[in-house]
């Protein structure tokens, strides 16, 4: 299963890849600006979000496979129309609207409830390999569709995104399955089977009241606070504008989309790592160094722009690459610590944060370029909001126990 999701989240990651590509030629093309564009990226960052935590109900209501496979379908359909499209509302409607629809249904969220599910033993490990498997995707993906962008314009790249969530269906409607008791197994690392549940009725109902029940906690406005500033600096900033920064620079898109991919290699075994961490070590206090590190990084970055590639930008796509998603575990953990059975649909609305925080530097990101020419104060605006993160996290507390004792922390 852990592997079968891996490669179902790999075959979903071009549609990740392919808006910072897509700036620069949709710009020269229609003449629309980069506020305009980035406006479009925002709606998709934002219902990638906001539809996580309704896509873990319905996992839950109609089962995982039925789920991914329409959210493929829905993906492929955005995608593939947009080569149509002539006026910027179209952009909107298929990029952000379909494409973020159907993202979101194969968001985080979707990680989480096969973790659950699946496993009892090596949660964290299993839930960082999953979140690396979008960070190999984007590595997989973003070189050919850089390739592809400057040799055959942008239309072969959104059909590739296209084709490539369609062959991911039947793939998951043959080998991917709802529950271990479906093939007669027990969770992994659980001595005795699990009865199947039944299905869980009002599956939009159960998203809200689960909301309702969490906002009533500090740990959940802490937790969705500081994801919104991951999303932020992470899918918003940098994987958004970090292409068409370089190219300000005089950076050629392809050798800027490569620093990406290398991102993506780095992010995988950075993620790996923080879930094997977050089996043994505190949660918050890992959080506080991500975003910690992170920020410092940002700080550096507009120093480190410039025509060509050298030793520094090398380090600091390194060191980003290893940080990237590395916040997933840990938050996944806190999660599962406060909230109990429902907490991958908190998840779901902790990620609705994280992609709402992203959407909106998306968004400003491209405003901050037209008005002042260049993203310098983005980059920084960013890395202040990563040392605020730091403290938030370490804000949060350990949940009691039913004793009154604190929860313990992993050995």
């Amino acid at each position: 299963m852990a592997a079968v999701t891996f490669v179902t989240i790999i075959g979903a990651a071009g549609f990740a890849s392919l808006p910072g590509l897509l700036i620069e030629p949709l710009h020269g093309e229609f003449g629309w600006s980069r506020g305009t564009i980035g406006f479009a990226a925002s709606v998709n960052l934002a219902l990638y979000g906001l539809t996580a935590p309704f896509a873990a109900a319905l996992m839950d209501r109609f089962g995982i496979r039925k789920v991914v496979a329409c959210a493929l379908t829905v993906i492929a359909a955005g995608a593939g129309l947009t080569v149509f499209m002539t006026t910027a509302w179209q952009l909107v409607l298929c990029w952000g609207v379909l494409v973020g629809l159907g993202s979101g249904s194969m968001a985080l969220a979707f990680a989480a409830t096969v973790t659950n599910r699946w496993f009892t033993a090596r949660r964290g490990l299993v839930t960082g390999i999953l979140t690396a498997a979008g960070a190999s995707g984007q590595l997989v993906f973003l070189p050919l569709l850089s390739w592809i962008v400057e040799h055959h314009d942008w239309r072969p790249a959104a059909v590739t995104v296209s084709v490539a969530a369609l062959v991911v269906v039947p793939f998951v409607w043959l080998l991917l399955r709802d529950h271990p008791a479906d093939v007669g197994l027990a969770p992994y690392g659980s001595d005795a089977p699990v009865p199947k549940p039944v299905p869980a009725p009002g599956a939009a109902r159960r998203a809200v009241r689960a909301l309702l029940g969490a906002a009533r906690t500090g740990p959940f406005w802490l937790l969705a606070g500081t994801f919104a500033i991951c999303g932020a600096s992470t899918n918003g900033l940098v994987k958004t504008h970090f292409v068409p920064a370089a190219h300000d620079h005089g950076m050629p898109v392809t050798a800027a989309a490569g620093l990406l991919a290398v991102i993506g290699v780095f992010d995988v075994v950075g993620t790996i790592a923080s879930g094997w961490f977050t089996d043994r070590f505190e949660a918050r206090r890992l959080l506080a160094v991500y975003y910690g590190l992170r920020g410092v990084s940002l700080m550096f970055l507009p120093m480190l722009l410039a025509p060509s590639v050298h030793p520094p930008m090398i380090f600091f796509i390194v060191f980003y690459g290893l940080d990237w998603v590395a916040t997933v575990p840990p938050t996944i953990a806190l999660c599962r610590e406060h909230y109990g059975e429902d907490s991958a649909i908190v998840f779901g609305w902790v990620l609705a944060s994280h992609q709402v925080g992203a959407a909106v530097v998306a968004f400003l990101g491209g405003v901050a370029r037209d008005a002042f020419g260049s993203y310098d104060v983005v980059w920084y605006a960013s890395g202040a909001l990563c040392a605020v993160a730091a403290l938030m996290a370490l804000v949060i507390r350990r949940r009691p126990r039913a004793d009154g004792r604190l929860a313990a922390e992993p050995a």
